[in-house]
Formats: C-alpha cells, structure tokens, sequence
C-alpha cells in the first residue's frame, strides 16, 4: 500500500506524541494548499504540534481485533467495529464506556458488558 501524498484535516496518521512519548494515531490539523501536513493533534493529550517530516505514517498499517461490547479495552488498543471500520481507544469515560477514534471523528461505545 503506498502512502498517501495529499491530507485533508482530520485525517488520521500515526506519529510519536512528544508530550504522551508514545506513537499514536494524530488527527491532521493543518495543511497546506497542497496538502502536505503543517501541524496534528493529540486526541489523547491535546497537544497541537508541527508535522515532522519523515515521524509521520498512514495510519492502519497494523489492524486490530473485532470489536466485542463484552471485552474490555484499554487506552490505546485499536478495534475494528463493523460500522465505523477501525480505531483506537482514546479514554475510557466509566467503567463500560469508552471514547474511540475512528477516522471520521471520535465516537463514545460500550465495552465490558456482560
């Protein structure tokens, strides 16, 4: 799969998260006309920080397991929900829900019920 050359904010991609010091999945936050990223953000840590070139990956490149409302997911798992496609768990709100992010925005689902 080749990577691909022009983003769109919102757009997901997987970059280190200096202030986390984790890779993780940042959403695109400025680009430039020509769609090249200038500057993403953190869904975990609201950071904001400039694009790196050469730090920053599509997304996606490893898929993660079904999504199962009787599982209990942790922060930074990633799911593959049969309506939403794939994210990554960003929070968990209470015991039983947890904030997603998939690729068109954040969704709150529920996990850990029996």
């Amino acid at each position: 799969m080749q990577e691909k050359d022009i983003f769109a904010i919102g757009d997901r991609v997987e970059q280190m998260c200096i202030a986390c010091g984790e890779e993780r999945g940042h959403i695109v936050a400025s680009v430039t006309k020509k769609g090249k990223i200038t500057r993403v953000s953190c869904p975990i840590c609201g950071s904001r920080v400039p694009y790196k070139s050469g730090t920053t990956r599509r997304a996606s490149t490893k898929a993660g397991a079904p999504y199962d409302r009787a599982r209990t997911y942790r922060r930074g798992q990633t799911m593959v929900h049969p309506t939403f496609g794939e994210g990554e768990v960003t929070a968990i709100i209470e015991p039983g829900k947890i904030d997603v992010l998939f690729a068109d925005r954040i969704r709150r689902l529920i996990h850990a019920h029996v």
